[in-house]
């Protein structure tokens, strides 16, 4: 992760649940006490965030020890230990919260993309995610389905052009939308272009469609979509697609497989952090 904007989301983040300061750890602990404090898993699952842990007690308290015992992208047992903090118990029992929540949700997700890939089973297609993270969290998401083996869409709106159905209804034609584009876009950024029918992925072939996605297709249409897009165009299949699909998907020849549920809708990993005198 960006280490700027992990600082940053970090402070924003610590300053939401601390406020003014931590009322009751402050109020029961001697400020000069120190405590170890553990990371334990409960669940089975794969690993993501656990720069977190480091970024966020330092945050707090610089003299905060720090000792990880597991790697991003690890999958670890329940019963496991992923890592241990030292120092004044205090910062340690404020930041837990902030740094368990956000440990547990990228865990899932990390997860969840997992089995998604072991589900679909190909060494062609890739999982990838979408815009579909919850807001201010994107950057955490994101990254918790990169160390799930999946790939990142695009971040924002801001790098990369999605020509979808209501551009397209304005524009008039996925030609003309993606022409308008094309003469004030530089090279940097690719331009993709959503389809339902065999003739918008034949005019977004010839208008110059860097991807081409199909939007809410069966894998029988993903597949004869596919075989009409010359190799130089990524294609992606996207829109309702659940685990229990992706086999059927995996087979369509669709480079990418773009799923919603990986992060909207994410179940999280079961950790806790249990102190010790």
């Amino acid at each position: 992760m960006n280490t700027l904007k992990l600082k940053q989301a970090l402070e924003h983040f610590f300053l939401e649940d601390i406020g003014e300061r931590d009322v009751t750890s402050e109020l029961v602990f001697p400020k000069n006490m120190r405590a170890k404090g553990t990371f334990l898993l409960k669940d089975e699952g794969v690993l993501a965030g656990l720069d977190i842990i480091q970024a966020g007690f330092q945050l707090l308290d610089p003299s905060v020890e720090i000792q990880l015992y597991k790697q991003d992208g690890d999958r670890a047992g329940e019963g496991e230990i992923i890592a241990s903090v030292h120092g004044p118990i205090v910062p340690l029992l404020s930041g837990e919260r902030v740094i368990l929540n956000l440990l547990q949700r990228m865990g899932g997700i990390a997860t969840n993309t997992a089995e998604a890939v072991r589900l679909l089973n190909s060494d062609h297609t890739r999982i990838c995610d979408t815009r579909k993270t919850m807001p201010g969290l994107r950057l955490f998401d994101k990254y918790a389905v990169a160390c799930g083996g999946g790939y990142n869409h695009r971040f924002g709106l801001y790098d990369g052009v999605m020509i979808k159905d209501n551009h397209i209804a304005f524009a008039g034609s996925i030609t003309a939308a993606v022409g308008h584009v094309r003469k004030q876009l530089g090279h940097m950024i690719k331009v993709e272009v959503e389809t339902e029918t065999r003739e918008q992925v034949l005019e977004a072939a010839a208008a110059g469609a860097d991807v081409i996605m199909f939007d809410n297709r069966t894998p029988d249409e993903v597949r004869e979509f596919a075989a009409l897009v010359p190799s130089s165009i990524v294609t992606e299949a996207s829109g309702g697609i659940t685990l229990a699909d992706l086999a059927a998907y995996g087979q369509t020849g669709v480079d990418y497989i773009s799923l919603g549920m990986l992060t909207h809708s994410v179940k999280a990993l079961d950790i806790s952090f249990n102190i010790e005198g």
